[in-house]
C-alpha cells in the first residue's frame, strides 16, 4: 500500500499540498471540522434564497395575491434571521476549530524543524529564507480551514444565484462569467507577491535581527556602551525599505489589474439590469430578482475572489512550503538498517572523509583518515577555521560527509538511526542553549527519560562543578531561570555554561562524549578540574575534546592536530612535542604567553 506521501506525489503539487494540510486538520480535530463544514453549508442557502423571496413578493404585489405576499414575507424574514443565526453559530464553531488546529499546526512545524536529522536548514541562507517565511506564515495556516469553508459557502451562494438568474433568462448566466477576470487575477496575484517576498526575505530577516538587537536585553549593554543604537535603527529601517520597496511595487501592480477586472464585472452588471428592466414582458418580480440577485452576486463574487486569493496564497505558498519542509525532513532520514552497538569495541573510524558545506565548494575537511579508539580521551586542536567544530558535527550526524565514510566498530554510521545514535551521545558546546526553565528541567534535558530524576540531576550538577551555582539560587533546583519570567533569576555567562555542562553529565555512559569548547567562559583551573571528571567517567566510550587551552589538552590520550582542513599529526602530548611539529609550535606559543 502506498503511503499518503507517495499517493500525494501523483497529484498536482498545489492539490497535494492542500490535501496534506486538510488531512492534518482531519486527523487532529475531526469532530469540529465536520460541525464547522456542515454549519458553513447550512448558513449559505437562506442568504442565497432572499432574491427568490423578493421575486415572489414583487409578483404577489403586482397580482394582489395576499396569501403569496404573506408567505413570501414570512420566508424572507426566516431567511434573514436564519442567515444571521446560522452564520453566528458557524463562526463560533469555525473559531473554536481554528484555535485548536492552530496549536496542532504550530506544534507540527516546530516538530518538523526540530526533528530534521541535520542542521543545514538552520545554517544555509536559502533554506533559512524559506523557513523564515514559513515561520511568519504559521499563524496564517490555521486560517486555511476558515478560508476553505468560507469559499465553499460562497460557491454554494453563487450556484444558487446562478440558478435563479437562469430562471429569468439563460443569457443571465453570462453575468457570473463576467467575474472571470477577477478570479484569474486573484489566482495570479498571490503567487507574484509571494515570489517577490521570498526574493526579499534576506532583508526581512536582517530587519528583524536588527530590531531584536536594538530592543532585547542580551545585546543591550554593548549597544549602549558602543553608542550604536541610532545606527541599528537606521540600518533596520534601510533593510525594511529594501524589503518593502519591491513588495509594495508588486502589490500596486496586481492592484491595478484587480481594478480592471472589477470594472469588467461592474459594466456587465449594469447592462444586465438595464436589459431586464427594459423588457416588455418582464414581471415586477423578475426585475426585483435580477436587481437583488445581481447586487448580491457582486457581493458573492467579491467575497469568493477575496477568499480564493487568500486561499491561493496559503495553498501556493504556506501549505506548499509546509509540505516542502515535511519532504525535506523525510529526505534526510537514513535507511537506519544498522543498529547502534551496545558498547564500543574498536572505536570510531573516519576513512577518506571530506566535507564542504552545502552550497559551497570549499572543503572544510579534506581526506581525513582517523581512528578514535574506544575508551580514549581525544583532544582536537588547530587554528580557527581548521575544521574542529565541523568534525564534531559529522560525528554527531548533524551533517553527512561529502565523501568518505565514518564507521562505528566497522558498521557505517550513515546507516544508523540519528535518534538512536544521539541517544548514545552526550556533550556540551561553546554555543550552548540557555533553556529558561527550572534548573531541574534545564539540566534534566540532558537525558529526557530522567528529566524528573532529582538524584541524577543533582549528581550531574556536582560533576559539572555547578553545585555552587545551584546553592546560590533562591529555590535551588526549583529556581526558574531567566530574568523575564516571574520569580526568574538570570545567570552570568559562566553560570549558564556550568548549567549546560551539567546537562552533559546526566546521560550515563554515553558512547560518545563531545566537548566543543565547553568551558570558554570559565577559567583554566576550573576547566582542568572539569576535564578530569569527564575523563574519569568515560568508561568504554570516547571523549572528544575541542579546546584552545593546551594545559588541558595535554592530558588527552590522543591529540589530533588539524591544519588547513587536513589532519597534520596525531599522537600523545609527549610524542607530538618530540616531533617539533605544528602542535609543539602552538603549545610553545601558548605556554610562553602564560609565563
Amino acid at each position: 500500500m502506498p503511503s499518503d506521501m507517495q499517493a500525494d506525489d501523483e497529484l498536482p503539487p498545489a492539490v497535494a499540498s492542500m490535501i496534506r494540510l486538510v488531512r492534518l486538520g482531519w486527523t487532529n480535530e475531526k469532530r469540529l471540522l465536520l460541525i464547522a463544514t456542515t454549519l458553513s453549508f447550512a448558513a449559505s442557502l437562506p442568504d442565497a434564497l432572499i432574491a427568490l423571496w423578493l421575486k415572489l413578493i414583487g409578483d404577489a404585489a403586482q397580482h394582489h395575491d395576499r396569501t403569496q405576499l404573506l408567505l413570501a414575507g414570512l420566508a424572507l424574514g426566516f431567511s434573514t434571521t436564519g442567515t444571521w443565526l446560522l452564520r453566528t453559530v458557524a463562526d463560533r464553531a469555525q473559531r473554536r476549530f481554528r484555535d485548536r488546529i492552530a496549536i496542532a499546526i504550530e506544534s507540527h512545524v516546530a516538530h518538523l524543524q526540530a526533528s530534521v536529522a541535520t542542521i543545514a536548514h538552520q545554517e544555509r541562507p536559502e533554506l533559512l529564507d524559506r523557513i523564515a517565511v514559513l515561520r511568519t506564515q504559521t499563524f496564517v495556516l490555521d486560517h486555511l480551514y476558515m478560508s476553505l469553508l468560507s469559499t465553499l459557502g460562497w460557491v454554494v451562494r453563487l450556484g444558487a444565484t446562478g440558478i435563479l438568474l437562469a430562471s429569468v433568462h439563460p443569457l443571465l448566466l453570462l453575468l457570473p462569467l463576467a467575474a472571470a477576470p477577477t478570479v484569474l487575477s486573484s489566482n495570479w496575484r498571490p503567487a507574484v507577491e509571494r515570489a517577490v517576498e521570498e526574493q526579499a526575505a534576506p532583508d526581512q530577516r536582517r530587519a528583524a535581527h536588527l530590531f531584536s538587537t536594538a530592543t532585547t536585553a542580551a545585546p543591550g549593554k554593548e549597544v549602549r556602551v558602543l553608542g550604536i543604537g541610532s545606527d541599528l535603527v537606521r540600518d533596520r529601517r534601510a533593510a525594511w525599505e529594501r524589503w518593502y520597496g519591491p513588495v509594495s511595487a508588486a502589490r500596486w501592480t496586481t492592484a491595478y489589474i484587480d481594478i480592471g477586472g472589477w470594472a469588467v464585472f461592474g459594466i456587465s452588471y449594469a447592462l444586465a439590469v438595464a436589459w431586464v428592466a427594459s423588457g416588455l414582458h418582464r414581471s415586477a418580480g423578475e426585475v426585483l430578482l435580477v436587481l437583488a440577485a445581481g447586487a448580491r452576486l457582486s457581493s458573492y463574487v467579491a467575497s469568493t475572489v477575496s477568499e480564493i486569493g487568500f486561499l491561493r496564497g496559503i495553498w501556493m505558498d504556506g501549505s506548499r512550503r509546509l509540505v516542502w519542509l515535511e519532504r525535506y525532513a523525510e529526505s534526510l532520514v537514513a535507511s537506519a538498517d544498522v543498529d547502534v552497538p551496545a558498547t564500543l569495541g574498536e572505536g570510531i573510524r573516519l576513512t577518506g572523509v571530506s566535507f564542504a558545506y552545502p552550497g559551497t565548494s570549499r572543503l572544510v575537511l579534506e581526506d581525513v583518515d582517523l581512528l578514535l579508539p574506544a575508551g580514549s580521551v581525544i583532544a582536537v586542536v588547530g587554528e580557527n577555521g581548521a575544521g574542529k567544530s565541523t568534525l564534531v558535527k559529522l560525528l554527531t550526524k548533524l551533517y553527512e560527509p561529502t565523501a568518505g565514510s565514518i564507521t562505528v566498530d566497522g558498521q557505517p554510521l550513515a546507516r544508523m538511526s540519528p535518534v538512536d545514535w544521539r541517544a548514545r551521545t552526550a556533550g556540551a558546546f561553546q554555543d550552548f542553549a540557555r533553556f529558561e526553565f527550572a534548573v531541574q528541567r534545564s539540566v534534566g534535558l540532558g537525558d529526557v527519560e530522567r528529566l524528573d530524576d532529582v538524584s541524577a540531576v543533582s549528581s550531574a550538577v556536582s560533576s559539572a562543578g555547578a553545585a555552587d551555582v545551584v546553592a546560590g539560587l533562591p529555590a535551588g533546583l526549583d529556581t526558574q531561570l531567566g530574568a523575564t519570567w516571574p520569580s526568574g533569576v538570570d545567570l552570568s555567562v559562566g553560570q549558564w555554561q556550568k548549567v549546560a555542562l551539567a546537562r552533559g553529565f546526566v546521560r550515563d555512559e554515553p558512547m560518545l562524549m563531545v566537548l566543543d569548547e565547553p568551558t570558554s567562559a570559565l577559567d583554566a583551573e576550573t576547566e582542568h578540574a572539569l576535564f578530569e571528571r569527564y575523563a574519569a567517567a568515560r568508561g568504554s566510550g570516547i571523549t572528544l575534546l575541542v579546546s584552545h587551552r593546551f594545559s588541558t589538552v595535554r592530558m588527552a590520550d590522543l591529540i589530533v592536530v588539524l591544519d588547513g582542513a587536513r589532519v597534520a599529526e596525531v599522537g600523545s602530548h609527549e610524542e607530538l612535542m618530540a616531533r617539533q611539529g605544528p602542535y609543539c609550535e602552538l603549545y610553545t606559543i601558548q605556554a610562553t604567553a602564560y609565563r
